[in-house]
């Protein structure tokens, strides 16, 4: 970074000109300072934090509460199995006027009305049926498979929640590095100008200048769009208005805990919920199989009755009936349906079997990636910390050689360019390595609030705008 003793200041061959670069760089550099400070102090005591964020993200997720949805219509899929089985208790009654024109009783037919009521109760209770059996033992499958999916829904928004942050505090600090960037450019081209101007310089470093500052003016449009659009990322998440943030201070940089991949690919196999949903819907398919060939089995119920009729024809008829029955059904012919329903069950359990092959390698590449990714991100991370320290070595030598008339405008401008690229590594691979954490831990469905709270604690009170 720039500091007071090390003002841009440009050789002249005349004292004066040369008196008068020092006074303007150093009014220059007083400028970044005190911008730089009033950054600081003008952002607010109290930022938003990770945490907070994440809370909001799995308050209003439509994910979680779609999951969360799902899970509570399964859980009623159990009863409902159940209730096949369970006694059915059903009541009728009916009641209705009737006109009757009857021969046979007399010289004269008899036409008449005359009212009748029937009212009848009865019970079944399923004894045996096969069908029934397995539909609750699919149901409880059913039931497993949207507890995963909730739990990945939960995982993902952490996940998504952890990017979208350090996306947006990565954006605000490339928009930070295009504004000192232009700024420093900006004193170049005045100084050019002015060199010009007292037959110093020449019209190609000037041209030179200019160029590069038009780019470093595209390139802070460019980067203050991208914090317009990380926010609008984050804000999809939460929910909420995002405003000041906090930031990464220091970090020290964490590699993979155990550092070897193996311990992670076995978690990763036993607790990632992707995985375990695949599996419980494998064993729904399997069941439903089942359920298509017990579509052939009898079933066994036992049924009872009873029954009060009374009307009014001449003369008065009244019935009390109570009766109870075994019955048996045996499907034997169904046009073809049930050979066609296990057919479907049997292709639908091949998907759902290759479905859990090609998961179970997905998340295997997504934990190797990750865990080589957290890697990395040790190694990049500093590696970036010693390239801006450089970088910034190398500027501050170059400025030295042009003030002696050894290094070109263009060294200048490259050393300048430099270290801005730099900086902008140094704040991808510092946020990435946060990320990578998340992503690992999400890799191997292990990821919990806890983590998130681990990371949170590293930030600072204060806000990064």
């Amino acid at each position: 970074m720039l500091s007071g003793k090390e003002g841009l200041d440009v050789p002249m061959k005349r004292q004066g000109a040369h008196d008068w670069q020092r006074r303007s760089l150093a009014g220059y550099l007083t400028v970044l300072v005190v911008w730089g400070w009033a950054a600081v102090g003008a952002a607010p005591s109290a930022a938003e934090d990770l945490q907070t964020a994440y809370q909001q993200a799995a308050a209003a997720s439509p994910v979680i509460a779609q999951a969360q949805a799902q899970l509570d219509a399964e859980l009623s899929g159990r009863p409902l199995a159940r209730a096949a089985v369970m006694p059915h208790l059903n009541g009728a009654a009916s009641g209705g006027m009737n006109t009757a024109y009857v021969t046979g009783f007399g010289a004269e037919p008899l036409s008449t009305g005359y009212h009748s009521d029937v009212f009848s109760a009865s019970l079944t209770e399923t004894i045996f049926d096969g069908q029934a059996f397995t539909a609750m033992k699919q149901a409880d499958h059913r039931i497993r498979e949207s507890e995963a999916a909730l739990a990945f829904a939960q995982q993902l928004i952490a996940l998504e929640v952890t990017q979208a942050y350090f996306g947006v505090l990565q954006a605000q600090a490339n928009e930070r590095v295009a504004q000192q960037q232009m700024a420093l450019l900006q004193s170049i081209d005045d100084q050019t100008r002015t060199n010009l101007k007292v037959g110093t310089g020449d019209i190609i470093s000037v041209q030179e200048v200019q160029a590069q500052l038009d780019a470093a003016k595209a390139g802070l449009v460019t980067a203050k769009n991208a914090v317009d659009v990380a926010k609008s990322q984050l804000e999809r998440l939460t929910h909420h208005p995002v405003e000041a943030l906090q930031d990464v201070t220091t970090l020290e940089a964490v590699g993979p805990q155990p550092d070897a991949m193996e311990p992670w690919v076995d978690v990763a196999l036993r607790n990632q919920p992707l995985l375990r949903q695949a599996k419980e819907s494998l064993h729904v398919s399997e069941r439903q199989v089942q359920l298509a060939k017990r579509a052939r089995w009898p079933t066994l119920s036992l049924n009872g009755v009873g029954m009060h009729a009374a009307g009014t024809l001449i003369p008065p008829v009244m019935v009390d009936q109570i009766g109870a029955s075994f019955n048996v059904a045996i499907p034997i012919y169904e046009g073809g349906g049930t050979r066609a329903s296990i057919h479907q069950a049997e292709a639908q359990a091949r998907a759902s079997k290759a479905n859990v092959a090609n998961v179970q390698d997905q998340i295997k590449l997504d934990t190797e990636t990750a865990f080589l990714d957290l890697q990395s991100s040790v190694a990049q991370f500093e590696a970036s910390r010693q390239s801006v320290t450089s970088a910034e070595v190398s500027m501050a030598g170059t400025r030295k050689g042009y003030e002696i008339g050894s290094r070109s405008i263009i060294d200048l401008l490259t050393a300048t360019t430099n270290y801005a690229a730099a900086e902008r590594t140094y704040y991808l691979a510092l946020y990435m390595q946060l990320v990578a954490r998340t992503q690992l831990k999400a890799a191997a469905g292990v990821l919990t609030p806890t983590d998130i709270d681990a990371i949170n604690v590293l930030l600072d009170g204060n806000a990064s705008k």
